[in-house]
């Protein structure tokens, strides 16, 4: 080590004191440690362009989470004898400030493989080179190493949960004990320099405080995961029998699941630790749900998500990604900012749309619902720029599951059968009837029958104007007819699924513009067969 003496520990995600192999690697035989987390002007900074209040990378309600998270983990650390060193400017650029001015020996930092801090770690690495700093990297964001299984796998990763399964086994670390507490930590040495800051407010940012009804109820920070964990798992009969996809998307009071991947998300909560808990309740249980469907399971398609992105190029986008379908999508701005803004006019729908503003958070089949809605189930809108919503207002937003997710559910990969879609309509009639969940988020609705509350135009005019909602003045219409929309995107995919097979996936731009415009002609000549049947009948 260069001085021998200091450590530095660099917190991005890991915002957690238990289960953090990198902290802990830091504190050994370190005379000072300098515990650092860097606000990204880019991440924190209102853009007042954006869509949602936020930023020009997240929604506001998951920078307050971060918030939240930093002054959770600060408290932590002072019960330590230590303190959360928060810095501003290019992460990059400050760390190797810090490394040079505090006279850094060890340099530790949790491993991550989203691409952003892919480059940002090969920057800071590319300086420390050299100069005699050790730097630990550990992985413990994950259950597995996804290099690791893309190894076993022969270079590549396993594109079937199933067959990710087999290659991963059990975790090596699963029957050794974690470390789950921390009783001190060494302490800071002279910071120098440097403008260290308390962790700022969303006021101190630039931003007005969110509404109460705006604001997500879901509170960040170590401390509230491991007590949602805690609650989450004292019911060992509900661990035993978890079995998704069986809640229920439209339960908002008490969500039907455990709520708990906000904190895996920003490593408030290891998933480790989480394995090792359910493994423990598993052990005592004489019967219970296996993966995919079971607790378990559900942090097994986070690795097997995490693993598909880092062993594929261009995870995120459908040009130049080996794995994806090239699809012919519109590019619809209006048919997305009606999705987007909550007026399609399908309450199931724009509810939803609603919560996931307001909360931040909404139930998997919640989130399934909508994503085939704009997609290959309605609108045929890109799946690009859903992901870029989900991505700016969801606190659980993770590069790797949520451009997996929405690959999934275009159809665009893991998932072929284009056959089977989500009824805006019928879906959420499944779980609520009454419709309990559209009167919530959507007042305007909040007196209309239950029998017209899922497809309200269809209601008679007197039932809307005693609901005190005309539709197409207080309420929309619907932006299509799911029959004939529907139809339309199984027709467009069905054609695009035969080109990528007669190309083998070697499908250019001109090829897709070519198949846009013969389904723009096929759409608008049935369009007319269509207004001359009703013409007739009219007639």
């Amino acid at each position: 080590m260069a001085s021998g003496a200091n450590s530095l520990m660099w917190f991005r995600k890991g915002l957690r004191l238990h289960d953090n192999p990198a902290l802990e690697y830091a504190a050994k035989g370190s005379k000072f440690l300098y515990p650092v987390f860097v606000i990204d002007p880019h991440y924190m900074e209102p853009d007042p362009t954006a869509f949602s209040l936020g930023s020009s990378k997240a929604g506001l309600n998951r920078i307050q989470f971060l918030l939240e998270s930093l002054v959770d983990l600060d408290l932590s650390l002072k019960k330590v004898g230590s303190r959360l060193l928060v810095l501003k400017g290019d992460p990059g650029e400050v760390l190797i400030r810090c490394l040079k001015e505090w006279s850094i020996g060890k340099l530790c930092f949790e491993y991550d493989t989203e691409p952003y801090y892919q480059a940002l770690d090969e920057k800071v690495k590319g300086y420390v080179s050299g100069t005699g700093v050790e730097i630990f990297s550990p992985v413990s964001h994950t259950l597995y190493n996804p290099a690791d299984i893309i190894r076993k796998n022969g270079g590549s990763p396993p594109l079937s949960y199933q067959s990710f399964l087999k290659l991963a086994g059990q975790p090596s670390w699963a029957t050794t004990p974690l470390l789950t507490t921390i009783s001190s930590l060494p302490p800071i040495g002279n910071t120098g320099s440097f403008a260290v800051s308390e962790v700022p407010t969303v006021r101190e940012l630039g931003y007005e405080d969110l509404a109460e009804d705006e604001r997500t109820p879901f509170k960040g920070g170590e401390s509230e995961a491991l007590k949602r964990l805690r609650e989450s798992i004292a019911n060992k009969e509900w661990v035993a029998n978890f079995e998704k996809p069986k809640g229920d998307p439209s339960a908002f009071l008490k969500p039907a699941t455990t709520v708990l991947s906000p904190y895996l998300k920003f490593g408030c909560l290891s998933s480790r630790y989480f394995y090792q808990c359910i493994q423990d309740i598993l052990k005592c249980s004489k019967k219970h749900t296996s993966p995919p469907v079971s607790l378990l399971g559900q942090l097994l398609w986070r690795d097997f998500f995490y693993t598909a992105a880092f062993g594929t190029p261009n995870f995120n986008q459908m040009k130049g990604n080996r794995i994806c379908k090239q699809i012919p999508w519109k590019n619809d701005d209006e048919l997305l900012a009606a999705w987007r803004d909550s007026r399609t006019g399908f309450p199931w729908i724009d509810a939803i749309m609603v919560q996931l503003r307001k909360w931040g958070w909404i139930h998997h089949l919640a989130r399934h619902s909508v994503a085939c809605f704009l997609t290959r189930g309605d609108l045929f809108v890109h799946w690009e720029r859903g992901r870029h919503v989900f991505e700016r207002l969801l606190i659980d937003s993770d590069w790797a599951i949520n451009n997996g997710n929405w690959l999934w559910l275009s159809c665009s990969s893991f998932f072929y059968q284009y056959n089977r879609i989500y009824s805006p309509i019928s879906f959420g009639k499944k779980y609520d009837s009454a419709g309990n969940y559209i009167r919530h988020f959507l007042p305007v609705l909040k007196d209309m029958p239950k029998e017209y509350i899922y497809e309200p135009w269809t209601a008679p005019i007197s039932v809307q104007r005693k609901a005190k909602c005309i539709i197409g003045i207080d309420y929309p219409k619907p932006v299509v007819s799911h029959d004939s929309a529907s139809k339309e995107c199984k027709m467009r995919l069905g054609e695009a699924y035969a080109l990528n097979k007669k190309l083998n996936g070697l499908v250019s731009d001109e090829d897709l513009n070519e198949l846009r415009r013969k389904a723009d002609n096929e759409s608008t000549t049935l369009d007319s067969v269509s207004r001359k049947k009703k013409q007739k009948l009219i007639d």
